[in-house]
């Protein structure tokens, strides 16, 4: 007999596979009906299109442009109607609401407050809003059948100068909800070494902190976000690719700075829809994370903006599962690998691996056992 766990998932089932997030946007997952609802709440009237169908259609088609220049654009909009207290804590709770009923059992979102200032919040008002919003959009999740544990990432943007408040503010709320601090924005130009002081003060806090590395930039940008400024994880890091030679062959060449990254297990925030919109891949079947679990990268799957980009973590690992023919062994590789990477204790990545997704998996899995019917006889 064939098992069950030689054949693909289905949609639904990918669905309901407990996933792990790292790599999401808070201003990049609006549903844009809140958009539409907030933009008239608060009078801002800058918007491309105010039916919420339409705007979302616009948000996506405005994204897919193979520029990340023109992508960060579409912020604009989100930004402005994140600017008081409610929205806020709104479009938090929604964003764990929907991640939440999309399977995601661990989520760790980023913004950046300095992006909130325009009405008057403080930089702890926004932090605080954002951290209430979650939290009621665990127990909202918990009403309706889901389980989600939110973490927030902090991100200062690489073009301004505030990096070092930024990161003494995650620093102060470390124990209140938020895990970590990022950097972000256009990479060109503004390389991470420009806000060392914000590292290295984290490092002597013994706080964790990601970074925009590898994206829109190549090996440079990964170089120095990795030995000058000592990041625990690469956000994106896609062009590590530009390291690694494939021969005609088949044979794969690492370079020294592939094999770091490799040997040293630093956890790449692999965004595939993302990447092909900004133009770091073709493809699906060309991006680089095929290639990456091949050769056993610490790798794990996200989904950067759920609004531009028109995805959710299913629909991400659908894409994967119809292109590379993965499994749900594969599927949990990738689970596992992210929640080892999350910026949470060590007994609680542990537990949630132990007692939540390898469970959950394993039910899955064994779903053909018990097909529906069909009577068994004894």
């Amino acid at each position: 007999m064939t098992s069950q766990t030689s054949n693909l998932p289905t949609a639904e089932q990918i669905r309901r596979a407990p996933k792990v997030l790292l790599h999401d946007h808070l201003d990049g997952g609006l549903r844009p009906a809140t958009i539409v609802e907030l933009a008239r709440e608060t009078g801002y009237d800058g918007l491309p299109e105010t039916d919420s169908e339409k705007l979302g259609i616009w948000f996506r088609e405005a994204a897919d442009s193979g520029s990340l220049e023109r992508y960060l654009e579409t912020f604009a909009h989100t930004c402005a109607v994140m600017q008081t207290r409610d929205a806020l804590a709104r479009v938090a709770a929604e964003c764990a609401e929907d991640l939440a009923a999309d399977g995601v059992v661990y989520a760790e979102i980023r913004y950046a407050p300095e992006q909130h200032l325009e009405k008057g919040l403080t930089l702890e008002e926004v932090v605080e809003a954002v951290n209430d919003g979650f939290r009621e959009g665990e127990r909202r999740a918990r009403a309706n059948g889901h389980r989600i544990r939110v973490g927030a990432l902090l991100t200062a943007m690489r073009h301004a100068a505030r990096a070092l408040e930024i990161a003494e503010l995650a620093n102060r709320y470390r124990d209140l909800g938020v895990v970590g601090f990022d950097i972000a924005g256009a990479e060109a130009g503004y390389p991470p070494t420009r806000h060392l002081d914000a590292f290295e003060y984290l490092k002597r806090e013994n706080n964790h902190f990601t970074i925009h590395a590898g994206e829109a930039f190549g090996l440079p940008s990964i170089w120095q976000a990795l030995q000058w400024c000592g990041a625990d994880r690469l956000g994106h890091g896609v062009r590590i690719i530009d390291d690694i030679q494939v021969d005609e062959d088949g044979g794969v060449k690492l370079g020294r700075l592939a094999s770091y990254v490799r040997d040293k297990r630093i956890p790449l925030e692999m965004c595939p829809t993302s990447n092909l919109q900004t133009g770091a891949a073709s493809s699906y079947a060309e991006h680089p994370i095929g290639l990456l679990r091949r050769l056993q990268f610490r790798l794990t799957l996200n989904t950067d903006n759920r609004l531009m980009s028109g995805t959710t973590m299913s629909r991400e690992f659908e894409h994967l599962v119809k292109t590379f023919q993965y499994t749900f062994d594969d599927m949990q590789w990738f689970t596992v690998n992210a929640m080892k990477s999350a910026f949470i204790p060590f007994d609680e990545r542990l537990a949630m691996i132990n007692d939540v997704i390898k469970p959950g998996y394993a039910e899955l899995k064994s779903e053909w056992l018990f097909p529906k019917g069909v009577a068994r006889s004894m």
